[in-house]
């Protein structure tokens, strides 16, 4: 299999960081699907990445004419219902379909949508963000991806890193996405709600001892939910999430402080809402994310989110 032709619904901070490189390689064999005012922005601005403009293609979901052999999913969770409507144009019965999003719980989503379509667990680490004058990236990071299980990749896994290593994208296939996934979420689970209630940065989770503490303890419940699944994440994998926070811009702020500054609404039902259901699921108690979650939706109220 060979992906000649690639779309990206999500053009955020995270989906332009890697939206450019594929831009720069495919051309007009790339585009960003969009609707409405957002698809007319696009046309007439393009996007602006650490000072370079892109004027990617933009693909409309009522457009019937434009099939993708790699979709791209890089939207927040609470947009995903809408998302997976508005490729429905763009999937043919070959499209593999990627998800980078945060959370645990888009992927399987997406497949009950493209039951008959590969749909590879996917996501991404890097540090962006959008400023009046475009998306600045101070690390583009890796997009770890592929099946649940890579011991051996897939026809499909290799035409994804095929493409991605064509496209200077770095990216890693791990042999155990279930467990990769679960890290990451227990990182955003951790970092990006502590960051939303207490408007600290990153360096904050590394020079305030009280801070970090609450991380690590946050972090615990994710990881005791993950070990009653069967996936196998240990108090190591929490010590080196606490290291690479010291690799990050200290000034650097997560998605979700991002969001919380500009009164939009957080991803925070992808994330405490599901450790709280997944944990009565196994029976592990959450007392943090319990009052992590009335915490950040009382912020969310406070300036109009419902």
């Amino acid at each position: 299999m060979e992906i000649t032709k690639a779309a990206i619904i999500g053009f955020g901070a995270i989906g332009c960081v890697y939206g450019r490189r594929l831009y720069n390689l495919m051309g007009d064999n790339f585009a960003v699907v969009a609707g409405g005012q957002r698809a007319e922005r696009l046309r007439k601005n393009g996007e602006t990445i650490n000072g370079e403009k892109i004027t990617p293609v933009v693909v409309e979901p009522d457009n019937k004419d434009w099939e993708a052999d790699l979709i791209i999913f890089s939207v927040k969770n609470y947009q995903l219902e809408g998302a997976i409507d508005d490729v429905k144009n763009l999937v043919g019965p070959n499209t593999v379909i990627l998800t980078i999003m945060n959370g645990v719980s888009a992927r399987e989503k997406i497949s009950e949508a493209y039951p008959n379509n590969t749909v590879l667990y996917g996501l991404s680490k890097a540090d962006a963000e959008r400023t009046p004058e475009g998306v600045n990236c101070t690390w583009e990071g890796v997009i770890q991806f592929g099946e649940a299980d890579n011991t051996v990749m897939s026809e499909k896994v290799k035409a994804v890193k095929e493409l991605f290593d064509r496209a200077l994208i770095p990216n890693e296939v791990c042999e155990d996405m279930l467990r990769a996934v679960w890290i990451k979420f227990m990182r955003n689970v951790g970092m990006n709600q502590l960051s939303a209630i207490t408007g600290a940065p990153y360096g904050g989770f590394i020079n305030i001892p009280e801070l970090t503490k609450a991380l690590r303890e946050v972090m615990e419940e994710v990881m005791a939910i993950a070990k009653k699944k069967g996936i196998d994440i240990t108090e190591k994998d929490i010590d080196e999430s606490v290291e690479v926070i010291s690799g990050s811009d200290p000034l650097g702020k997560t998605s979700m402080l991002q969001d919380i500054e500009a009164k939009r609404k957080s991803e925070v039902d992808s994330f405490s809402k599901v450790v709280i259901e997944e944990g009565k699921k196994v029976g592990v108690p959450t007392p943090w994310n319990d009052r992590i979650y009335l915490l950040i939706k009382t912020k969310e109220k406070l300036y109009g989110v419902e």
